[in-house]
């Protein structure tokens, strides 16, 4: 049977992606295209499982005008979105991308406080959902207005349905969840030393070496497989570290291995992670090893960066 994906996201974005030829600062600049897409990492994710061929549902939260409009570019795609009313608007973030410069800048806007009574309409809604069964993807940040116990509740709701579950969050959030013991996690590398960060005894022995991309069979490299190993152990999940077009890091027969990424014409990056833990997920779900969902994760984000629409691997089916 075709598995069903869960995508969650409490954190519902419209994108807009503007594209110039070059940037000059203080100057009136025209742009040479404008495209809006539905977007938020739940959605992106969604989209791409979609594209590849899965059945997917996208979970989150909705209110006002902006609302329908977001729910009107998720039918445009075809994405199937089960949604609450937040009474809350949502948020407008746009992407800047300069051909010449070969740049793309990220222009962020803070969601807006969902109202009173969402978490428990949105655990109402998930709890149902995940009784249906799939495989889960919980991916971004929440909105304010939810309390600190929504991601690690869901989380056990879950559990308890025998749904197993890819974590794309971080800090906090991830620690809170990890007792449910989710299948794997997939922060970026900054994210995870910022969620389990050296000792100051390790940090000490080699001033610099925090820094993201400087592996040198150092101590970093060091702490990064012994925590890995720790948390398999604890409590079963895997962890695959993202670095950009850097190799990824995951543990092979409890060893930090590396997995090289292709290098591709960059168009627009973002999405490029939820379109990886699209990959992931695929492969994980139909029972497959976290070696080959790591190269799957790799295509489908460079699919995704060498497309100007954000979260899509070009309609391609695998």
């Amino acid at each position: 049977m075709e598995p069903r994906f869960l995508s969650l996201c409490l954190n519902p974005t419209i994108q807009k992606t503007y594209v110039f030829g070059r940037l000059d600062q203080g100057e009136v600049n025209r742009a040479l295209l404008v495209r809006t897409d539905a977007s938020g990492k739940g959605v992106n994710v969604a989209r791409v499982l979609s594209e590849a061929g899965a059945k997917a549902v996208h979970i989150t939260h909705l209110g006002g005008s902006s609302g329908e409009w977001f729910l009107s570019l998720c039918q445009a795609d075809g994405i199937d979105v089960r949604w609450v009313d937040s009474r809350s608007p949502v948020r407008i973030c746009s992407t800047v991308i300069e051909r010449e410069a070969r740049r793309a800048t990220e222009l962020v806007e803070e969601s807006a406080p969902v109202a009173e009574g969402t978490e428990e309409r949105i655990l109402a809604l998930f709890r149902d959902q995940a009784r249906l069964g799939g495989f889960l993807i919980l991916s971004g940040s929440k909105a304010a207005g939810y309390s600190p116990s929504v991601f690690p509740r869901m989380l056990r709701m879950a559990a308890e349905a025998g749904v197993p579950a890819l974590l794309d969050i971080r800090g906090p959030d991830l620690l809170a969840c990890l007792p449910f013991r989710p299948a794997a996690a997939k922060p970026n590398l900054q994210e995870f030393l910022a969620t389990f960060p050296p000792s100051l005894e390790e940090a000490s022995l080699e001033e610099g070496s925090l820094e993201v991309g400087s592996l040198d069979g150092s101590t970093l490299e060091r702490h990064i497989e012994a925590t890995l190993r720790r948390l398999k152990s604890d409590y079963g999940t895997d962890f695959v570290l993202t670095r950009g077009d850097r190799p990824v890091l995951f543990l092979e027969d409890g060893r930090l291995s590396e997995m090289e990424v292709e290098k591709t014409e960059v168009v627009n990056p973002i999405g490029s992670g939820d379109a990886f833990a699209a990959g992931m997920a695929r492969v994980l779900a139909d029972g497959g090893s976290l070696k080959e969902s790591v190269r799957r994760g790799i295509e489908f984000g460079r699919a995704n960066a060498s497309e100007l629409k954000i979260g899509t691997i070009g309609g391609r089916r695998v």
